[in-house]
């Protein structure tokens, strides 16, 4: 129940049918999911968390501007694709990936140990591993190779960058599943071989190719879901 509640409040904030500025009609809502008021302050302390809510005395438990939100947040990305905003998220994590991660491989390719080398090998093997399985698996053996990637830079802030990385490819991973696009793993392949041969240069050029695709391919499935594409 009270993770019901979270969910159906929390895309009515993010789909605007609970608007910013608007205070919360706390005996309307529990009378309306027949929820206790201790069960309904649970779950608003769940979404004050995300951002969503703030309370205040005199005023109540109200909705924030949306610039307050915590715009990585899994839930608040989730909510965000159900009421058809995917491209924007999508955009955006792609451009902030984009600031970061060629020169996180190329720091990589100038810093990585033999620890480092063998992490990134093991991490490809898991992305060919999870071809062919769910969603979540190819998300997660992706999202540990980014992580190792910005490991190896030796640079403890790149490291904790992670927090842009997995928004984006459980967004993505999700999105384009179940249609044909490139296989990710030549893409990160070629990462791994210019990290593994010291050549930050080539090593950036992958990571910024390996991005590229990405967003060719959730453009091309974008296009798909509109009836854009012949």
């Amino acid at each position: 129940m009270h993770g019901s509640t979270v969910e159906l409040l929390g895309a009515r904030i993010v789909n605007g049918s609970i608007a910013p500025g608007e205070v919360l009609d706390l005996q309307q809502i529990g009378e309306e999911l027949d929820l206790s008021l201790t069960s309904l302050r649970e779950a608003i302390k769940v979404l004050m968390a995300k951002g969503l809510l703030d309370a205040r005395q005199k005023r109540g438990t109200f909705v924030r501007p949306r610039s307050e939100w915590n715009a990585l947040d899994s839930d608040v990305l989730r909510w965000r694709q159900t009421v058809g905003d995917s491209e924007a998220v999508l955009r955006d994590l792609a451009e902030v990936r984009t600031a970061i991660e060629p020169r996180a491989a190329a720091l990589a390719a100038e810093r990585r140990t033999e620890e480092d080398v063998s992490a990134l090998q093991e991490a490809l093997e898991g992305m060919k591993d999870a071809r062919g399985g769910t969603a979540d698996q190819a998300a997660r053996t992706d999202l540990v190779f980014h992580q190792v990637l910005l490991r190896a830079t030796g640079n403890e802030l790149f490291a904790q960058m992670s927090v842009f990385v997995e928004p984006a490819l459980m967004v993505r991973d999700q999105l384009v599943h179940d249609h044909q696009v490139a296989d990710p793993v030549p893409s990160h392949q070629r990462v791994v071989e210019a990290v593994v041969a010291r050549e930050p240069v080539q090593a950036a050029d992958a990571a910024m190719s390996l991005l590229e695709q990405s967003v060719e391919d959730v453009t091309r499935v974008l296009g798909d879901e509109r009836g854009e594409n012949p």
